[in-house]
């Protein structure tokens, strides 16, 4: 199924006013609206694909339909995140009377286990070289490196670093202030080599701008990045590595489970980053196998022999 993210002027009012829908009356923050949005722009562009574009029209079939053709192309967190937009979406529809039945109920479940996998860090040899992949010679080449630098040592999310304003760098204290999930502000220390970084680009990179945001767009107009323009900046510099893809989100993997080899606690790698509930942190206890070896309990042998 080709990709398409541009829809006919009918149904992108239907987007922008689910989208005012999320933001108002579901509380939803901007990145998720966003990422809903551009999930219902390809499942509307679908629908019109195959001859359906009035949303009316809507059917339990076409939605089952839909979700399979997801799961054959698509890592099950991925279908997951659709699924859940699509069930907004039918629940949007029914309550702003553009349906008479609600949907949500015929949108099929994807089986998503979070202990499934194993978090994947990143050995040093690679996080090096996306480093050295930015050209500090340039300005972009500077601000890439303070965004991987920032990934790479604090585990900020994409939308962390995409918030992160002139007035959280506490230069004095040595701190820097983060906006993280629900409007949650933590201060973070912040490492000499992250401040050299942010300082390169500040002083040699950054263009002039009204923006109080640190990292502004290369092209102009000089405006802060968006969270995607974030998370592409660890995938362009993978390319230019010529390593695998590497994800924003990898990277915050990379330093739990450093913290992890270097003797933290889970609890402590879950004050670092920044983790609300107790159970997120909870994934990296398969990555820990110096404190799951202490629990094993010996496999038992044939006649008693517990040698």
């Amino acid at each position: 199924m080709a990709v398409r993210t541009v829809v006919e002027p009918a149904l992108e009012e239907v987007v922008v006013a689910f989208s005012a829908y999320q933001l108002r009356e579901r509380r939803l923050a901007e990145s998720t609206v966003e990422s809903s949005s551009y999930d219902l722009r390809l499942f509307l562009a679908w629908r019109s694909a195959n001859g359906r574009g009035n949303v009316a029209t809507l059917g339990p079939a076409e939605l089952g339909e839909y979700v399979v053709e997801l799961a054959c192309r698509l890592k099950p967190t991925s279908v997951g995140c659709s699924v859940t937009t699509l069930r907004r979406f039918c629940r949007f529809l029914y309550a702003t009377g553009r349906m008479d039945t609600d949907l949500s109920g015929a949108v099929p479940s994807v089986a998503v286990s979070r202990f499934g996998r194993l978090p994947r860090g990143l050995d040093g040899e690679t996080a090096g070289r996306l480093l050295d992949s930015c050209d500090r010679a340039r300005a972009t080449g500077r601000r890439d490196f303070a965004v991987l630098m920032l990934m790479r040592r604090l585990g900020l999310r994409a939308v962390e670093v995409s918030r992160l304003r002139l007035d959280d760098l506490d230069w004095r204290a040595g701190e820097i202030s983060v906006t993280g999930k629900a409007g949650r502000v933590d201060r973070l220390p912040l490492p000499a080599d992250v401040g050299d970084a942010i300082v390169d680009y500040l002083r040699f990179g950054r263009p002039r701008s009204d923006d109080r945001r640190v990292f502004l767009r290369a092209l102009p107009p000089p405006v802060g990045m968006s969270r995607n323009a974030v998370v592409f900046v660890s995938r362009t510099a993978s390319a230019r590595a010529g390593v695998e893809m590497v994800g924003a989100h990898r990277l915050r993997h990379t330093v739990a489970v450093e913290l992890l080899a270097g003797g933290a606690s889970l609890r402590e790698v879950g004050q670092v980053l920044r983790h609300n509930d107790a159970t997120t942190t909870a994934i990296y206890a398969k990555v820990d196998q110096a404190s799951l070896t202490a629990l094993a309990r010996p496999w038992p042998r044939a006649g008693g022999d517990q040698r």
